[in-house]
């Protein structure tokens, strides 16, 4: 079967064309990636010290100083996709929320990943009742959600944990109502956050409600 590009799939997957959009990340928005990342790089006899908003620069060798180098840290996020990733624990509530939210509008799972990586990141949501069709985007984001939300004559939400995917989407798609949350509490004071452009929620008692007023009130 062909694998489809990110722009291919955002022409494929069911978006009504009469029904709000909801496009959403996984990892620190449906999934604790950080705390699940932290698990396999222990096994590889790595620790993670959380005390920036990055990925690499928070693993170092035990009992090491400098956290690790790219190379390394590319191959551990690589092994992961291959060994790890069907091993993240959901974020509470959110299973459920989009349930509910998915009575009244589409939902489209866009996630960055590596292509490897697909059939696990499939399987997860499956596995956790997140039963959305799904986009394997590298890059920024907002390109595809460009081209998702001009399928659609209602409102368009995308949520996200990082900056530059929101800010990606406000430059593409500046009509799309974006959305910042962060799962893991201890990376939420280290996140860069702009406030005043994506709103913010905790989580999904709060990040629910704000969903249901910009896009179906």
């Amino acid at each position: 079967m062909k694998t489809l590009t990110p722009a291919e799939a955002a022409l494929a997957v069911p978006v009504h064309p009469d029904r709000p959009l909801l496009i959403v990340d996984v990892d620190e928005v449906l999934a604790h990636f950080m705390r699940g990342f932290e698990t396999f790089v222990a096994r590889h006899g790595f620790e993670m010290r959380i005390d920036r908003f990055a990925l690499f620069q928070n693993i170092y060798r035990a009992g090491e100083n400098d956290s690790i180098d790219m190379a390394t840290g590319k191959q551990l996020f690589d092994d992961f996709f291959e060994h790890g990733a069907d091993d993240l624990q959901p974020v509470d509530g959110a299973a459920a929320a989009l349930a509910r939210l998915a009575g009244e509008m589409s939902v489209v799972i866009l996630t960055n990943a590596p292509d490897h990586g697909r059939s696990a990141r499939m399987g997860w949501l499956e596995t956790h009742g997140l039963h959305y069709p799904m986009i394997i985007n590298s890059g920024l984001k907002g390109p595809v959600v460009r081209d998702l939300a001009a399928r659609t004559g209602r409102a368009v939400g995308f949520i996200d944990d990082l900056l530059p995917n929101l800010e990606s989407v406000a430059e593409d798609a500046p009509d799309v109502v974006r959305f910042q949350m962060i799962a893991d509490d201890r990376l939420r004071p280290y996140a860069p956050t702009a406030p005043e452009r994506h709103l913010w929620a905790d989580d999904w008692a709060a990040m629910e409600p704000l969903i249901q007023r910009r896009l179906l009130g």
